[in-house]
């Protein structure tokens, strides 16, 4: 079992920043690959990035390519994610969550364990 809990959300101008983070439980947090997820007001949750298990490896979606970073820190069970240039439309709750594996996770599914979410304004 792995509980998630994500902070770092808030109110930002549109051109400011933000680092999330989310906290994991247990001692198998370098076991799983992990991912950011948003969900806008009315829209379906969308995929925005993962990182691997050893963060070698990370992976975005097109429209958050050059200003969202993803990183994690397994000593200390916790993966950031850093949005600079933030925009209008990067206004959503972003989730994190874990998979068991890296292969496929940029697909979206197969995620085992899910934050409750953090809430990111971005105004224009």
């Amino acid at each position: 079992q792995v509980q998630l809990v994500e902070s770092g959300g808030g109110l930002v101008q549109a051109g400011g920043s933000l680092r999330l983070s989310c906290a994991a439980s247990g001692r198998t947090f370098s076991s799983y690959a992990m991912g950011w997820f948003r969900q806008a007001p009315g829209k379906e949750r969308e995929f925005v990035c993962v990182i691997s298990k050893s963060g070698a490896s990370t992976y975005y979606t097109d429209s958050v390519k050059g200003r969202f970073t993803i990183s994690r820190d397994n000593a200390k069970n916790t993966v950031f994610l850093q949005m600079n240039s933030l925009k209008p439309e990067d206004t959503a709750v972003y989730y994190c969550a874990a998979r068991n594996s890296y292969t496929g996770s940029a697909t979206g599914v197969g995620y085992d364990y899910w934050g409750q979410g953090t809430q990111v304004t971005v105004s224009s």
